[in-house]
């Protein structure tokens, strides 16, 4: 498990060299406040993103369909695609009246060039024109074929009551003939639309006429974690909602309250987004071109340096990944953590997380973990009957912790 993580981290920091003037990256339906790329199959996406270097590069969209554990599929494109999987991303328009110039790239998904015909775990790549890989973003497409209730709740391992959370979920299947629930049937349980953290290789506890329980105690837990932190810089000239002072240089600086570490942390209510983010601002027309970018600094006080570990700010706006942009440095004389990441204007939810030696991402250590914690989880039902060549997703379902109930 530790060489996988090292080994995607040095997968990470390879697109981190190619993609550093890449900010800004939303797959999302058109719904707003929709932000899990986990939708019907037919549904429009729309990826968009920036160019800093406001130079109008050429870029291509790639789509590759991929199985449950993000392994390339056994299909060739012309079995999952009407039209082409590779194109050229057209929609570009150049930032306005921003400090920071940039690009803005727009395509949706499907279009007219491409079409989608079939369910499943698909990987959307971009190009540049040397065929580089800059980024990589996941999405699923879901047949709406059985019906999937989930419920969450608190741990009932007693070492584990106060931190960690619970899901359980059942799949009704009454037009879908399994036959073999343990080879043909897959799940994977994500927590906050966040591929980091998910649990798999799960079989039903129990089989009834076409339904699967799923009533683990235990291996179906969760770490609680904790609400995120937020900070809104719709305004980019003056201090806003977590934005203690404002300093005009070549960009606008934001200099966020600082967080005061206390390992005996208690959970406090906070509503959030589950680590997401919005673009936008209020002194302009159109968030997308208009929107302008600030280096936000963020400090953790605390009196020694976590040992043998690194800190990170963590959230959606990098799609939950470890880069050098997002690492904090520890000084001593202040004692105090801090770091620089240069985010367009919005609403934005982060948290801390460290890295220890073996690679363990751990996400609890600065900010606790707490059973109380509202999370959103969704379960992806996989189907490949005997003979198949591809895995079909044939359900989804989605629930939250509601420690009333």
């Amino acid at each position: 498990m530790h060489m996988k993580f090292l080994n995607l981290f040095l997968f990470l920091f390879c697109l981190n060299l190619f993609s550093q003037n890449i900010k800004s990256i939303q797959l999302r339906p058109l719904q707003e406040n929709n932000f899990a790329a986990i939708v019907p199959l037919g549904t429009v996406l729309e990826l968009s993103f920036d160019d800093l270097e406001a130079d109008s590069k050429d870029y291509q969209y790639k789509i590759e369909h991929m199985t449950h554990d993000w392994q390339s599929s056994r299909l060739s494109s012309s079995q999952y695609i009407d039209g082409f999987d590779q194109n050229t991303i057209i929609d570009v328009t150049n930032s306005f009246n921003t400090l920071q110039s940039y690009s803005h790239y727009t395509v949706q998904i499907p279009n007219i060039n491409t079409v989608i015909t079939k369910s499943g775990n698909y990987l959307l790549s971009v190009l540049n024109s040397y065929d580089e890989l800059i980024f990589t973003r996941r999405f699923v497409l879901y047949e709406n074929a059985t019906t999937v209730g989930v419920s969450v709740e608190r741990s009932r391992n007693t070492k584990t009551l106060n931190t960690q959370q619970t899901v359980q979920f059942s799949v009704n299947h009454p037009n879908i003939t399994i036959n073999n629930p343990n080879q043909e049937i897959n799940v994977v349980i994500l927590k906050n639309n966040n591929w980091n953290e998910k649990i798999t290789n799960i079989q039903p506890t129990f089989f009834k006429p076409n339904q699967l329980l799923y009533t683990y105690t235990n291996k179906t837990n969760f770490w609680g974690g904790n609400e995120y932190f937020y900070f809104d810089n719709k305004f980019i000239r003056n201090s806003s909602l977590n934005v203690v002072k404002v300093v005009k240089e070549d960009i606008y600086h934001h200099y966020l309250y600082p967080f005061t570490y206390n390992q005996n942390r208690e959970y406090k209510y906070n509503p959030d987004i589950n680590g997401q983010f919005v673009v936008r601002t209020l002194e302009a027309d159109d968030s997308k071109t208009e929107a302008d970018y600030a280096l936000m600094h963020f400090s953790i006080l605390v009196d020694e340096p976590f040992a043998d570990k690194d800190l990170f700010v963590y959230g959606a706006f990098n799609d939950f990944s470890i880069t050098q942009e997002n690492k904090m440095q520890y000084h001593s004389k202040e004692k105090m953590y801090t770091g620089e990441i240069l985010l367009k204007q919005g609403f934005y939810n982060y948290t801390f997380a460290t890295l220890d030696t073996n690679g363990h991402l751990n996400t609890n250590d600065v900010n606790g973990t707490f059973y109380q914690t509202e999370n959103e989880y969704t379960v992806i039902i996989y189907y490949k009957p005997f003979g198949s060549f591809y895995e079909r997703v044939i359900g989804i379902g989605s629930g939250y912790f509601n420690q009333n109930d």
